[in-house]
């Protein structure tokens, strides 16, 4: 069980340090989709239909300008991220400083919540309903 708590802590703390290095580029380069396009999206580029998740780094930005209202119009997904990033790696580090494992039994308890049909469905209805406004706002 050892290495998979590892395993998971390490690819957490990972993906939000590329989050960070990705939203400092966004926020020092001061570019917008707008004034210059940075496309990572790969099914933007190559569909030009935008991905649920589109729009996300540009609304985490709104975020922490204090542009709550604006941030949830441009993309809700940017709201889960920032405070995924911003509760995940001190949990993290509480964890592993105190050799416990909580952070990996709250993720364990979101699966098996997240994996009931009833829920399951739910959520995918909103990520559709998400891809389908990123879609009519244009992005």
């Amino acid at each position: 069980m050892l290495v998979k708590r590892i395993r998971l802590y390490l690819f957490i703390l990972i993906s939000c340090a590329v989050g960070y290095a990705w939203l400092l580029f966004a926020f020092f380069s001061g570019n917008t989709e707008k004034e210059n396009p940075i496309e990572v999206c790969l099914i933007k580029h190559v569909t030009d239909i935008p991905c649920p998740s589109c729009g996300s780094t540009r609304a985490a930005l709104s975020l922490l300008h204090g542009n709550i209202s604006e941030s949830l119009v441009i993309n809700p997904f940017g709201l889960i991220i920032v405070l995924l990033m911003t509760v995940a790696p001190p949990w993290i580090f509480y964890d592993l400083v105190t050799r416990k494992d909580t952070f990996q039994k709250y993720y364990i308890s979101i699966e098996v919540f997240i994996r009931k049909p009833k829920i399951a469905i739910t959520f995918s209805l909103l990520v559709l309903i998400n891809w389908i406004w990123n879609i009519s706002k244009g992005l």
